[in-house]
């Protein structure tokens, strides 16, 4: 069964060069094309993708504004947010509002396809390079402003977090610690309120930036 895949992103040539990639592979049929997140908003009433890649700087809406609205629809298709190289703090911001990934708009063709099957499974996939840059932007963040104390994180919640660097789904993190998996979302939650963030990818940025955990991710 082929994964369906909707693109948005107002710039004709990259839709264009993500659909002969993605066209390449029989795993992969692209059911659906927006050039702003208003036009894909309205496609996405008649169609139901596995996977969205998201623009972020589109005309009309903006992809923040599109995961925002599908959000509020509680929608739940994983999106991926295609970027460039001066989006840091809008990257920072898809984390929060759940983005399942970010790829650079010039992303090995391996990589696409590691990361679009990632976020279906759903899973995270950050390239490296976007790993560092998130961190790096931070880490600046957390220079300009005081932050409170943050309490310390017990074993196995450091044992939780390393695997949700790695893009395990929690219930195979649930068998790997041989606990169940509504335990293992306990302690996410615990591990959310102690760090002060709202999602996994949020958790992995702040714990590799306070050094919780070592940066080791592929």
């Amino acid at each position: 069964m082929k994964n369906k895949v909707m693109i948005v992103d107002d710039h004709f040539v990259v839709r264009e060069g993500l659909k002969l990639i993605l066209e390449s592979d029989d795993s992969f049929q692209i059911i659906g094309e927006a050039e702003n997140g208003k036009v894909a908003l309205e496609l996405l009433t008649g169609i139901q993708p596995d996977v969205i890649l998201m623009d972020l700087n589109m005309p009309i809406r903006s992809g923040l504004e599109t995961i925002k609205a599908l959000n509020d629809q509680n929608n739940s298709i994983p999106i991926i947010i295609l970027t460039t190289y001066n989006e840091d703090e809008l990257m920072v911001e898809g984390i929060g509002l759940g983005a399942k990934g970010y790829l650079l708009k010039d992303a090995s063709r391996d990589h696409l396809f590691r990361t679009i099957n990632a976020a279906i499974r759903g899973e995270t996939l950050l390239q490296p390079e976007i790993m560092n840059r998130l961190l790096a932007f931070n880490k600046k963040s957390v220079a300009k402003t005081s932050q409170p104390n943050k309490a310390m994180l017990t074993p196995k919640e450091l044992i939780i977090l390393h695997a949700l660097a790695r893009g395990t789904k929690t219930k195979n993190i649930a068998s790997d610690m041989n606990i169940a998996e509504r335990t293992v979302k306990a302690h996410l939650t615990t591990i959310y309120n102690k760090l002060g963030v709202n999602s996994r990818t949020e958790a992995v940025v702040i714990a590799l930036t306070e050094g919780y955990i070592e940066f080791g991710i592929e």
